[in-house]
């Protein structure tokens, strides 16, 4: 149980102080001689407070709050008076002495060194009154888990005969000597500021009270304490009150940011931008780092600060921010750290210990222990003063701030006041840090390959400014930044991720649609070549609405390897900080008896009862953390089924927060009769099932492990091969790792004897590094392409030079051919000049021809031209084979791509240009042109695919887009959904754009921004099932239908999956939402394949209403009016939304001969007609909703074998058919897979669109503008499609 409870506030609260016996002693010594100066004790524990204060009576069967069962005790001796608790030997323990008392201790909490951090700086005798102090400490254990304490040093008066004396009257003599005592509040959880509150409010308490009441007023603190709730990540604060001040807890943002009380602007406020900069980059580079100030509590404080500016990188070392004078050894550490001291100790740790960086925190100076400066690599300079710019923007004092309102009469006004401007000014500053970290690790994902966990130090390295390599290498090798590379690795969507995909170029997004190999473009030359990396501005495209779809869009295929790096000078506007909720705990009990913790408890939960009914229907996210703290309080009051029956709320509405371990030791915990009653009711029946089957789960431990690309030391079999080039970057496409396997296999197995020939192919080593290295150095020299101004000129901005000849003779002079994604131009000798050969797309004819040369012939190659009359021709020699391979290859990549308006064709055909190049490289013999040749795939397939696509299928066309980019092989297309911009206004100013929502194979959803194409989300997980069925609603919510029973919902704006609905017992196969509710909730409609379907209120995303459909299988719903309509195997039925069925409509048995089933269908109400197709059948049925006993029309659709999908646009239907059928093992050739239109006035078809190379999966109508097609796994790509 321990384990499993989430704690409460306080874990443990310890006084510290000198032993009675000690004071004693003390007191005699200096009334004897008068000696003060420079006396300092040895502080002990004096008493040790933790939970549970309050227990059931003994004939109650539970523990109330019992937090302390599995900790370790702590024995400590009882004296009396006062009451003296320091630690004894374990001797003491076995004597079984009376006197000896078992105190719970958390098992984090080493009070060896407590008293030492309660007094960093000694227990001191005084013979005045001193100023109460705090500070605060963070305990780190060997696993990195951290505990935090605020410590309260105070003094007393000490008399003779006793250790404390009242401050008032009381004694018959006036005090002379004063000593400190602490109050140490140890908490699981970073509450700086608020635990300082709680002491603060206690210290008026113990300044009044009499020495007799202090043990019980300190004690009476602790267990209140212990009464509140810690809040679960989100927006929803708590509020509880110590006389006489109200105390806020802050929750975290989510669960991936740290826990923020305390004041993040304090570091600013100590070092100028540069210094800090400066301690950030110490921090990175993991040196060993010193921390001073002669305020205890300064080290802290921005020790924290500097910690949580780095995330979400975490520091992975010893992490000591307060040491005391006893500790100074623990400098002597070899590793790196972050510690902090007194700056009484500055000296003598700078002239003791060697390679420390030294920061005063006091005159916000940096220094070395050897040098007045840092000699360590500077962060890079463009991020660097992208820094310094935002910097100037914060307003860091309060004062100036809020001097022009009128002062607060209230303290707890004013309290609030400054909380929300400092609120504020936190999130101002995360995000400036976060621009910062994201400015320096931006091209990291760029450097990544996923599926093999694989990061190219090297590549990335070598893609750095020469100053900044050295800062980068260090870092790399640091153990935070291989903690990053894990969450990067794991497609982690934290606040780094979202930053990063929110202030991509342009030009980046579009490289997230077609990947293309990396060349720098004619805009970066331009760029490097002025010295300036301000990137054009492109034109701004349409937003709210899908854009007018242009053919410019689909050839861009730079990489932005100059402007990637571009600091972030024009960020998105400043966006506010989410707001917040607060809710009050009730009052604490006046006693801290059994039944008055029990009446607050109660009090507690009522009160969130009515927060529960107030958000019911409003605010899904508040609504998930009441039923949290619902579910927890009923926890401590051993109300198993009701905190179940809450946590089992939380869980279809925000998974993010639930708590698995709890919630598990609450069904392991339940008692006979409990389990039996929970049985009883269905929504726990399913809770503790699905626990059990958690549990039953076998434990995958989640793949960590980064590795770094070595080229391989041994014989690469086929498999090995395709794994090492993705590995390494150069492909990632199964299909065509192959091909490239077949070419350099191609030469070695040639020459082999029949018996070597009947093995298993083999890729040598050392020809594999050949081959790496050839296409590296292709790669760097492509860097290093300086073209003269006027031939930039005269290409695009996007354009990149891919291939350039030797200077060789041509028909039009001397010169280099060079080549780039679209055309061929000759780079003329002597004066540099430009001449275009041809565009691709323009290409008649290649041809090797010869030309004379004396008494020889010299290769050469001949190009028409469309436009041209006379032809091109090069005596490029031994380059010519080569040359007549590439450029056959981009002509028939360009003719795909333009004739399938699909630019990855050319992609594709790029990539084999580049392989082939590196093969001939690589393998340099009289068969390197054969085996390059078998690269050499579009110009191979273009007598075996027609090149010419169909008339309306071109007209109609307007773009194809790949989901399954970031994956090695193609994946299926199941279910697109578009959702127009205002589906994710989130209230703030700026209009978001629309979005494609694609789910593929294995539980993936892809998401595109609909007004450009780029991949907003590479990879959302929704389970591992598939998936069938998308719909979106206006609450920013994306409900997500799969194949395990679950329905997923997406939250629009963290495109994050934090609820599941699971009522559902088997595979959820429609959805359906009516938009008729009068009332403004939306009721959605779900169905699963055995028959069930629910009505659901989609806010309070509670089940309204559940009936059953005796069916074959039912596929799908749809809602016309009042009636619900379900597609069934074997019928389609119309329902009273009441769940009552009112007719059937079913096959004829007579229209065909063998067995069939409903596989779509599509009412028109205004028509009064039910269109019907089948999976296994080439018709369309129509039926008059008023007649169904016989369809009134039967309509053919032509060279396909059967329906998967139809949809209604305007005035027509949209069907997407399968078109291979096998029989007797041959496939019928003139079937094909098409998308088909079909007018609703005359039920002919109009139009035969063929686009895809597999089956239709699904379609998807954008604002009756365009239709989306999507495909399965042969094919895997979306076609949009113009409606006319």
């Amino acid at each position: 149980m321990a384990d499993s409870l989430p704690p409460a506030l306080l874990e443990a609260c310890v006084v510290v102080g000198a032993s009675s016996d000690k004071l004693q002693e003390v007191y005699q010594t200096i009334n004897s001689d008068g000696a003060l100066e420079h006396l300092l004790l040895e502080p002990e524990v004096l008493n040790v407070l933790t939970p549970p204060f309050v227990t059931r009576p003994q004939a109650e069967s539970e523990v109330l709050g019992s937090r302390g069962k599995l900790r370790r005790s702590f024995l400590r001796k009882k004296r009396e008076p006062p009451p003296s608790a320091a630690p004894t030997t374990s001797q003491g323990a076995a004597d079984g002495r009376e006197g000896i008392e078992d105190v719970s201790v958390p098992k984090d909490i080493d009070l060896m060194a407590l008293p030492q951090l309660c007094f960093p700086g000694g227990l001191q005798v005084a013979n005045k009154q001193k100023e109460e102090q705090f500070h605060f400490l963070v305990f780190t254990d060997i696993f990195g888990n951290k505990t935090h304490g605020v410590v309260m040093q105070c003094y007393r008066p000490v008399l003779e005969g006793m250790s404390f004396c009242h401050n008032g009257g009381g004694s018959p003599k006036c005090p002379k000597l004063f000593c400190a005592y602490s109050i140490c509040v140890i908490s699981k959880h970073p509450y700086f500021t608020a635990l300082k509150d709680c002491l603060s409010c206690l210290l008026i308490q113990l300044r009044t009270c009499r020495l007799s009441d202090m043990k019980e007023r300190v004690k009476e603190f602790a267990a209140k304490l212990t009464l509140v709730p810690i809040p679960p990540p989100g927006q929803l604060h708590l509020m509880f009150t110590i006389r006489p001040l109200t105390i806020i807890l802050p929750s975290r943002e989510d669960k991936d940011h740290p826990l923020i009380d305390l004041d993040l602007h304090l570091p600013f406020l100590c070092f100028r931008p540069q210094q800090l900069l400066q301690v950030l980059s110490c921090l990175l580079q993991e040196q060993r780092v010193v921390l001073f100030s002669a305020d205890w509590a300064r080290l802290t404080l921005v020790a924290e600060s500097l910690l949580l500016f780095l995330q979400p990188l975490s520091w992975q070392h010893p992490y000591v921010p307060v040491l005391a004078k006893g500790m100074l050894d623990f400098l002597m550490a070899p590793t790196a750290f972050l510690m902090g001291c007194h700056l009484n100790h500055f000296a003598e740790v700078s002239a003791e210990t060697d390679d420390l960086i030294l920061i005063n925190i006091d005159d916000g100076s940096v220094s070395t222990s050897t040098s007045d400066s840092v000699d360590l690599p500077d962060i890079p300079p463009v991020a660097a003063h992208g820094f310094t710019l935002r910097c100037q923007s914060l307003q860091i004092h309060f004062d100036l701030d809020q001097c022009h309102h009128a002062s607060c009469a209230d303290i707890n006004e004013q309290r609030a006041q400054r909380r929300t401007w400092q609120h504020d000014l936190n999130h101002d500053i995360q995000r400036i840090t976060l621009e910062l970290i994201v400015n320096i690790f931006r091209d990291v994902s760029s450097h990544l390959n996923y599926e093999h966990r694989v990061f190219h130090s090297e590549e990335f390295l070598k893609s750095r400014e020469p100053a900044e390599q050295l800062f980068y290498k260090k870092v790399l090798e640091t153990h935070i930044f291989h903690s990053f590379l894990k969450d990067r690795l794991n497609r982690k969507m934290d606040s780094f991720a979202r930053l990063e995909l929110s202030t991509r170029s342009e030009m980046q997004k579009i490289n997230t649609v077609v990947a293309a190999p990396h060349r720098p473009t004619m805009q970066q030359i331009q760029a490097r070549r002025r010295g300036s990396i301000s990137e054009n501005r492109l034109t701004k495209r349409l937003g709210m609405s899908l854009p007018n779809l242009r053919e410019d869009q689909t050839i861009s295929f730079q990489r932005n390897t100059l402007l990637s790096r571009t600091l972030l000078s024009d960020p998105a506007p400043r966006t506010p900080p989410k707001p917040v909720k607060v809710f009050k705990l009730p009052d604490f009990p006046v006693s801290l008896s059994f039944h008055s913790v029990q009446g607050y408890y109660m009090e507690l939960i009522q009160q969130l009862g009515k927060a529960i009914f107030s958000v019911q229907s409003e605010n899904s996210a508040m609504l998930a953390r009441y039923y949290y703290l619902r579910g927890l309080i009923n926890t401590l009051c051993s109300w198993r089924l009701d905190a179940l029956s809450d946590f089992q709320n939380l869980n279809k509405t925000d998974t993010a927060i639930f708590p698995t371990h709890l919630v598990t030791w609450l069904v392991d915990s339940l008692h006979k009769d409990e389990r039996q009653q929970a049985e009883r009711r269905p929504e726990l029946k399913r809770l503790i099932l699905k626990v059990k089957t958690d549990n039953e789960k076998p434990l995958v431990e989640p793949d960590d492990h980064v590795k770094k690309f070595r080229l391989p030391c041994k014989p690469l079999h086929q498999e090995e091969f395709v794994r090492c080039v993705q590995e390494c970057r150069i492909v990632r496409d199964v299909a065509t790792i192959q091909r490239l396997f077949d070419a350099l296999t191609d030469i070695a197995y040639t020459h082999t004897s029949s018996s070597v020939r009947g093995q298993p192919k083999q890729v040598d080593p050392e020809l594999f590094r050949a081959f790496y290295t050839f296409w590296k150095d292709m790669e760097a020299e492509a860097q290093d392409v300086n073209l003269p101004s006027d031939v930039i000129d005269q290409l695009d901005n996007s354009e990149c030079v891919y291939k350039l000849s030797s200077c060789v003779k041509t028909s039009h002079g001397v010169g280099k051919i060079a080549m780039t994604q679209k055309r061929l131009f000759l780079l003329t000798e002597g004066r540099p000049g430009f001449l275009e050969i041809a565009k691709f797309r323009d290409i008649q004819e290649v041809k090797m021809t010869s030309a004379p040369f004396l008494l020889i012939r010299i290769p050469s190659l001949r190009i028409l031209t469309s436009g041209r009359p006379e032809a091109f021709e090069a005596n490029l020699k031994t380059e010519t084979e080569l040359w007549n391979l590439v450029i056959k290859e981009m002509w028939a990549g360009r003719k795909m791509a333009d004739q399938h308006k699909d630019p990855q064709y050319m992609t594709q055909a790029l990539t084999n240009v580049l392989l082939m190049d590196a093969v001939t490289g690589c393998l340099q013999n009289q068969r390197s042109i054969t085996a390059a040749s078998k690269l050499a795939y579009f110009d191979k397939i273009k007598h075996e695919v027609p090149m010419i696509v169909p008339k309306t299928t071109s007209e109609t066309l307007k773009h194809k887009i790949n989901p399954s980019l970031d994956m090695a092989e193609p994946q299926t297309v199941h279910v697109l959904l578009y959702t127009p911009g205002q589906l994710t206004g989130n209230g703030s100013a700026g209009e978001m754009n629309p979005k494609l929502w694609v789910a593929l194979s294995g539980g993936k959803v892809v998401v595109f921004d609909a007004a450009s194409w780029s991949m907003l989300q590479d990879c959302i997980q929704v389970g591992e099932s598939q998936l069938n069925c998308m719909m979106g609603l206006v609450q920013e919510q994306v409900w997500i239908g799969s194949q395990d029973s679950v329905i997923y919902i997406i939250d629009t704006y963290s495109m994050s999956c934090n609820k599941q609905l699971t009522e559902h017992r088997h595979g959820v196969t429609g959805l359906s939402v009516d938009t008729s509710n009068q009332n403004n909730s939306q009721l959605t409609y779900s169905c699963s394949c055995e028959g069930t379907i629910l009505q659901w209120d989609s806010s309070s995303l509670k089940v309204k209403r559940h009936f059953y459909l005796s069916c074959d299988s039912l596929s799908s719903i749809q809602i016309h009016g009042g009636t619900l309509w379900c597609c069934c195997g074997d019928g389609i039925v119309e329902m009273k939304k009441s769940g009552t069925p009112q007719r059937k409509i079913t096959l004829p048995k007579d229209i065909w001969s063998m067995p069939s089933s409903f596989s779509s269908f599509i009412v028109i109400p205004e028509r009064g007609e039910l269109w019907a197709s089948c999976a296994t059948s080439a018709e369309l049925c129509l039926w008059q909703t008023n007649n169904h006993k016989h369809p009134f029309k039967i309509i053919s659709l032509p060279r396909s074998s059967g329906v998967t999908c139809m949809i209604r646009v305007k005035d027509q239907i949209w069907v997407g058919c399968h078109g291979w059928r096998y029989a007797g093992g041959q496939c019928d050739s003139q079937l094909s897979n098409q998308v088909l239109v079909v007018d609703l006035e005359s039920h002919t078809v109009t139009k035969e669109l063929q686009a895809h190379s597999d089956s239709i999966q699904t379609l998807c109508s954008v604002e009756d503008r365009y239709v989306f097609s999507g495909s399965a796994c042969r094919d895997g790509k979306i076609a949009i499609w113009k409606v006319e």
